[in-house]
């Protein structure tokens, strides 16, 4: 499949990826939500790291009447860098020279489902933390506005956009920040406890390791490895999407070469996981894990293995402080190889909501968050490393522990993106058909030709109706990846 070329090669080859992807949360605006208004990590307050009081360029939001407070609601599904952005916001609120006040509201599950409610009950937010996956569905069903008319060409210098990432269909919906990698995060004390010199290259390593770690681990309830299960797409999409990718295969089941669904490359690696399962290596209960108590259990020593993103080391300095030595590795393969590059995901972070009442107010704020010494801020505490050219070459590098194993390397790349978000698929989705087939066995070949046959029939239909554009590209090459 031939997508847009994915970004501008100046921004790719400065990207310094690390940080980002929280899951993210659901519940209502006044309900489930968290305000973020208390607790913090001990960071200092963020007044000097906000003080960008002049806009950046653009458009210029009307003045507010003398008085009238504009209140807007923020929300977000990152949690891994909630009390600085909790102190970023205070900041702004005391400062608004227009009288802006903005409510952060954290969800903690089920992040893009409450976002569809909100839109559908007529109480979406302003503005909305957007993804990779997320960012051209939304704005497909006219969630998001374009900031086009708002950019200087000083911002647009700035800021340069990544084809698909931040512009669809031709339209800015959401300027750069940071990005992330994935890789197998360890618990090295339990490593060295169970005699396992160094983490897994192989996904039967991986099962092996997991075995032996459950066994030193079990008088003190620790078991060998974990994935957060309470959402099964969020598990498999941030652990087995990107060993697939390792193995040279699309992470979301795309075959680029062919433009087909072809989730075979999935069996080897459910499989492993299966092993894990059957052989008690994995934490009792996982189904109903969430990340966030996976992070705790991770950090009391309770987890020997588990794959997420580069957010973790902020998690476990600011979150989840970690009473254990761990690092992070590249994610095992099936023999060993890399036949692929791992996904550099990001690209995104604020977006205005097309339902907002006062969207140059929004752009007020959206200006000041991506003000240079927030930005710097934000990787030098370690909530991410910037893809933003300027940014990535002034920034301090974070001192926090784990880093250094999510620093990108040469197998690291951006993979240009599947049609999945566009699909309206008829039935189980891959990552349900294939944890229950990881709990209760059955027809693996038989599961994957069923989803090959129903994400196929969705994929032609997007096609017919315009939604997707999907061509097959034989000479497309995982390792030669930006």
């Amino acid at each position: 499949m031939r997508m847009k070329k994915l970004g501008i090669a100046a921004t790719i080859g400065m990207l310094a990826f690390s940080a980002a992807a929280c899951s993210g949360g659901s519940g209502n605006n006044g309900n489930n939500g968290n305000n973020g208004g208390n607790g913090g990590s001990g960071n200092p307050p963020a007044t000097e790291a906000a003080g960008n009081k002049e806009p950046a360029g653009g458009n210029e939001a009307k003045p507010q009447e003398s008085g009238k407070k504009v209140k807007l609601s923020y929300w977000t599904g990152d949690r891994h860098d909630q009390d600085y952005i909790t102190e970023v916001v205070k900041s702004f609120n005391a400062s608004s020279a227009d009288n802006i006040e903005i409510e952060l509201v954290v969800k903690t599950d089920d992040f893009n489902q409450a976002i569809d409610l909100a839109y559908a009950s007529g109480q979406a937010p302003d503005l909305i933390r957007v993804k990779e996956n997320t960012i051209q569905a939304w704005a497909k069903k006219g969630y998001l506005e374009p900031i086009d008319g708002y950019l200087s060409d000083e911002l647009k210098q700035k800021f340069p956009a990544i084809p698909d990432f931040n512009q669809i269909d031709g339209k800015l919906y959401s300027l750069p920040n940071y990005g992330s990698t994935l890789r197998l995060v360890y618990n090295k004390d339990l490593f060295a406890k169970a005699g396992v010199a160094a983490p897994p290259k192989t996904l039967d390593e991986m099962v092996e390791t997991a075995k032996k770690l459950t066994e030193a681990g079990k008088a003190e309830g620790a078991y060998g490895f974990a994935q957060n299960f309470k959402s099964t797409q969020s598990a498999l999409f941030r652990s087995a999407r990107v060993i697939a990718e390792a193995n040279g295969h699309g992470g979301l089941g795309y075959d680029f070469k062919t433009a087909r669904y072809d989730w075979s490359s999935y069996k080897p690696i459910v499989e492993a996981f299966k092993k894990m399962v059957d052989d008690g290596s994995t934490m009792p209960g996982m189904e109903s894990l969430d990340i966030d108590p996976l992070r705790a259990q991770f950090a009391e020593g309770k987890i020997g293995m588990y794959i997420s993103f580069s957010s973790e080391p902020g998690v476990y300095q600011n979150q989840f402080p970690a009473k254990i030595d761990w690092a992070a590795a590249p994610v095992p393969t099936t023999d060993g190889q890399v036949h692929g590059k791992t996904s550099l995901l990001g690209g995104q972070w604020l977006a205005i909501s097309a339902e907002s009442k006062n969207k140059e107010a929004a752009w007020k704020f959206m200006q000041y968050m991506y003000g240079d010494d927030i930005l710097k801020a934000y990787q030098e505490k370690g909530f991410g490393l910037s893809m933003v050219p300027h940014i990535a070459s002034s920034a301090g590098k974070p001192a926090i522990n784990g880093i250094e194993g999510f620093m990108p390397t040469e197998n690291d790349g951006t993979w240009p993106l599947e049609p999945t978000s566009a699909l309206k698929l008829e039935g189980i989705m891959a990552p349900d058909a294939f944890f229950k087939y990881m709990l209760s066995g059955g027809d693996l070949d038989a599961i994957v030709d069923d989803l090959n046959a129903r994400y196929n029939a969705a994929l032609d239909k997007a096609i017919a109706a315009g939604e997707v554009k999907a061509e097959p590209d034989p000479a497309f090459d995982p390792m030669k990846l930006k």
